[in-house]
């Protein structure tokens, strides 16, 4: 896993789409099959776009009885004895004559257990990625990331009541935490046995957060670096064999920011018995759509 590579379950970009220059975001389909936009006029070429990279969990949501019950026909349609009830829903959503179903469905993701956004692709051909989110057999390690663009909050009759924000992904992709530690290239003279805690705690300690919604600056750079740096799991690791342990981690702008807009993510490390701390540091250009490195991990001072 290189630093521009992407995670392992999905392909990088082949380049960075901004959409700052959007006018108005596309259309979505309410339940009712006609077209809505509750978007449209909210976002200008003079209104600074709100991006978002975000990791939760996709889940599907039913917005009126009537979508319910078009899918209870579809199942009893399919070949589901012996299925969960999430096996069988995932039969009938992965069924190509059922897909007018997933365009009815609410997609929410939830970040901490919470309905945090309302998803519904940029490109309407990316559908499929939603349905590929839904899981036969779901886990609690399964975590999708989404980035895009963030728009207001839903209307109220859009999906049965929900007002979270909606926002328009131009990437979506999934992956189990423990598929995505163990593709993390592990440094030398660090065995497996302590690597994996390790790297899992660093993942999971940037998820949680507080308030780590994928929506600001600071949380977009993060969310990137645990995803798309593996560098920053090798410095741990190697911490953590030094007896030190990753007390703080902050981001902040830096120096350099001027037509870009560039942050630093510092994360101390503190040793266990001297209580001496080190600081670490990498720069990442936040300004557009997908994150990227400036900078990489080096020894941070404060002046």
């Amino acid at each position: 896993m290189k630093e521009s590579a992407d995670s392992p379950s999905a392909q990088s970009p082949t380049g960075t789409h901004s959409l700052a220059m959007q006018t108005a975001s596309p259309a979505l389909p309410d339940q009712s099959g006609m077209q809505s936009c509750p978007t449209c006029g909210a976002a200008t070429s003079t209104v600074t776009p709100s991006y978002l990279y975000a990791i939760g969990r996709i889940e599907p949501r039913f917005p009126r009885l009537s979508v319910e019950k078009e899918f209870v026909q579809a199942i009893g349609r399919a070949e589901t004895a012996g299925l969960t009830d999430r096996q069988a829903l995932h039969t009938a959503l992965t069924q190509e004559q059922n897909r007018y179903l997933a365009r009815q469905l609410c997609w929410v993701l939830m970040i901490g257990g919470v309905e945090t956004y309302l998803l519904a692709p940029h490109d309407p051909s990316d559908l499929h990625l939603l349905v590929e989110a839904v899981r036969p057999m779901p886990h609690l390690a399964d975590l999708d990331a989404v980035i895009g663009l963030r728009g207001p909050a839903a209307p109220l009759g859009y999906c049965g009541g929900l007002t979270v924000p909606i926002v328009m992904f131009e990437q979506l992709y999934t992956f189990e935490i423990g598929a995505f530690i163990d593709s993390i290239p592990r440094p030398e003279g660090v065995s497996a046995e302590h690597f994996r805690p390790t790297a899992e705690e660093l993942f999971r300690k940037i998820l949680q957060m507080a308030d780590n919604t994928g929506a600001t600056d600071e949380h977009r750079a993060l969310n990137y670096l645990v995803l798309r740096y593996p560098r920053v799991y090798a410095l741990a690791a190697e911490r953590h064999a030094q007896n030190a342990s990753l007390s703080a981690v902050e981001v902040k702008p830096s120096p350099l920011s001027g037509a870009r807009k560039i942050v630093e993510a510092i994360f101390t490390f503190t040793h266990r018995q001297t209580d001496v701390s080190e600081k670490y540091f990498a720069r990442v250009d936040v300004t557009e759509l997908f994150p990227f490195m400036v900078s990489k991990l080096t020894p941070y001072y404060d002046l």
